[in-house]
């Protein structure tokens, strides 16, 4: 009998453990596409969602049969290949696979072929692969931006404001699908609700991913910070008036956004109420103690911008002059024939074009000042003319290889600008992120670095932080806050799709008004007409030279050209013709002199060559 029992026993054991063993595959993986750029393809597809997948497997054709490839971590659904050339093809197939070893059915083949690329495919290329780091590679609890590449539980406020924007042009050009955004979307704003340290509203710089809790971003900053905060409510605004549909899912997206909006107590940063001034931080272990007013012209406008417009906390409009723009602000020079209105000499690091207006849309109008638009295009074709220049002799800056903001270097981190702070670091977001103010250039520097630096430069993430010629250094870093302005800025040059969101909350034009904004008609995105082949430098001979040297270039019409020398400060020395020229090639001679007929000494001299739409630069050195 007791036999009889043990084995009943044994036999109801394995048959208990055999029903509960797993024996269901995972969905077969839907959305798989392949995409076939110049040096490297990559395949995509919608991420599975069930709750014990174990990740992906690819699998590549042979010649004869598809076999296994490579596996894929559950966190990511893509596979890139970098090749190197044009002209190579593979197909694929993909599977999903769950921690019990079933794997679903393959997916349909797709394949692609590396080709030389339009610009159009340029834009998407890097669009798309730059959303997989705020996508993928999103917090898997909090759905926020890590502040880096490898920086795990750190997540920022700042650059995952930046990321919504991301996410909401990932949903725009089919990179995720809506629902999928929608998701996402309620998986952040619920942990930023319910989840986050706030301060008086405002969120701290960075914080833990999985706890919410504030990671100090230095000894006295393990509060609110202000203006990281104004640029994760830039995103918030954003995504409030994307998600605009009449389901139960959509409609809690934008009451999160309203209520993390209207939480935000920006007059406690006001610190007083008889202040002029919006303070950057405060602790509650340490209160003012950093005591950092936020004054002249840098990356703080959009947080004025917002304080003033906040429905709940707003502060006086006033500020806007009286506090922001009340020291440092205006600037009546020019550098390389470019005027500036408002900032430092030569403009500063370039990220001050990019992360107050990545929702905020400059065109069309100005304010007391200038127009933005006009601004921030100028201090970006000084950046880009000071690179040309090139004063202190880096390899490779040029035309095409230019772009000075903060990034990390080789020594660390640091907010690169001409002049003031440049030891030869090109920052990929620098000329990307200002592709609105100057696509023609900013596209020519995205194919150059691609096709120059390959995969030094280009990754799963799309263009690498920074590289450095001169020391033959290139990042290996990822970082959110470069990140972001490159796909969004690039989307707003596309589509403007997120100036038209950000710009439709009710809140924001009554605060253009108090601020004292009026129409202004004299910029567009689309004002560049000509091609670069249309109006071309051929080039000045001899150089060096000593002491006369031709300028040549070509016109394909009649029209008014200007040509002006700048020395090496930027300073205009002499205009040699403002006059119109024929079609066809024309020359130009210059003896060494200014425009006091003096001779000027030697060095390098910039010469600007330019129409009503479009300037060319040349570099000359005059050696006696």
């Amino acid at each position: 009998m007791k036999i009889f029992l043990t084995f009943v026993f044994v036999f109801l054991c394995y048959a208990i453990s055999d029903a509960q063993t797993d024996r269901l595959a995972p969905a077969t993986p839907l959305g798989v596409q392949a995409f076939g750029y110049e040096k490297n393809l990559d395949v995509e597809w919608y991420h599975n969602s069930e709750t014990d997948l174990a990740g992906y497997k690819v699998y590549r054709w042979s010649g004869s049969q598809f076999i296994f490839y490579t596996n894929v971590p559950k966190e990511k659904s893509y596979l890139t290949l970098y090749v190197g050339s044009t002209g190579i093809s593979y197909s694929f197939k993909v599977s999903a696979y769950d921690l019990s070893g079933n794997e679903s059915p393959l997916s349909d083949s797709v394949g692609a072929s590396t080709h030389v690329m339009s610009d159009e495919e340029f834009l998407d290329m890097v669009q798309r692969s730059t959303f997989r780091y705020f996508y993928d590679y999103g917090h898997p609890v909090s759905g926020l931006s890590r502040e880096r590449l490898g920086s795990g539980e750190t997540v920022t406020s700042g650059g995952s404001g930046f990321g919504l924007m991301a996410l909401i042009v990932g949903v725009e050009r089919g990179y995720i699908t809506r629902e999928q955004g929608v998701e996402r979307m309620l998986k952040i704003l619920n942990f930023l609700k319910n989840n986050a340290d706030k301060f008086h509203g405002a969120f701290s710089h960075w914080l833990n991913g999985t706890t919410g809790s504030v990671i100090p971003f230095g000894q006295y900053d393990d509060g609110g910070d202000l203006v990281e905060t104004s640029f994760l409510i830039q995103g918030i605004l954003a995504v409030r008036q994307y998600f605009d549909q009449s389901n139960s899912s959509e409609e809690q997206i934008r009451n999160l956004c309203t209520e993390i909006w209207e939480g935000v107590e920006w007059s406690w940063y006001r610190r007083t109420s008889f202040s002029n001034y919006l303070y950057w931080h405060w602790s509650p272990n340490y209160g003012w103690q950093i005591n950092f007013k936020l004054i002249g012209w840098m990356e703080t406008m959009i947080t004025y911008m917002l304080a003033i417009a906040s429905p709940t906390y707003s502060v006086p409009a006033n500020l806007f002059h009286v506090g922001w723009a009340s020291s440092n602000y205006t600037n009546a020079n020019s550098f390389y024939g470019y005027r500036l209105w408002v900032g430092p000499n030569y403009g500063g690091p370039l990220f001050f074009a990019h992360y107050s207006f990545l929702g905020f849309d400059p065109r069309d109008k100005k304010d007391a000042y200038c127009n933005y638009f006009m601004n921030n295009k100028h201090h970006t074709l000084i950046n880009r003319a000071y690179c040309i220049a090139n004063p202190y002799s880096h390899p490779e800056y040029g035309p095409n290889n230019w772009g000075l903001t903060a990034s990390d270097e080789p020594n660390g981190y640091s907010a690169h600008a001409p002049y003031s702070n440049d030891n030869g670091t090109i920052t990929p977001t620098a000329a990307l992120s200002s592709m609105p103010y100057t696509p023609t250039e900013s596209i020519e520097a995205l194919k150059n670095f691609y096709r120059t630096y390959g995969n030094n430069l280009w990754g799963e993430y799309g263009f690498k932080d920074a590289f450095n010629p001169r020391q033959n250094w290139f990042a290996s870093s990822y970082i959110a806050i470069d990140q972001g302005p490159i796909i969004v800025m690039i989307e707003n040059y596309r589509s403007g799709l997120l100036w038209d969101k950000f710009m439709a909350n009710p809140e924001i034009q009554p605060m253009l008004d108090s601020i004292g904004f009026v129409p202004d008609s004299v910029t567009s995105v689309d004002e560049e007409s000509n091609t670069v082949d249309e109006f071309r430098l051929i080039g000045n001979y001899p150089n060096p030279f000593n002491p006369t040297t031709t300028i040549v270039f070509n016109l394909d019409k009649r029209e008014n050209v200007k040509v002006e020398i700048f020395n090496h400060l930027g300073e205009r020395i002499k205009t040699i013709v403002d006059t119109e020229f024929s079609p066809g090639e024309n020359r130009i001679f210059w003896n060494g002199s200014n425009d006091d007929s003096m001779a000027v000494s030697s060095g390098i001299y910039l010469y600007k060559i330019s129409t009503n739409s479009k300037a060319l630069f040349g570099k000359m050195i005059l050696q006696k």
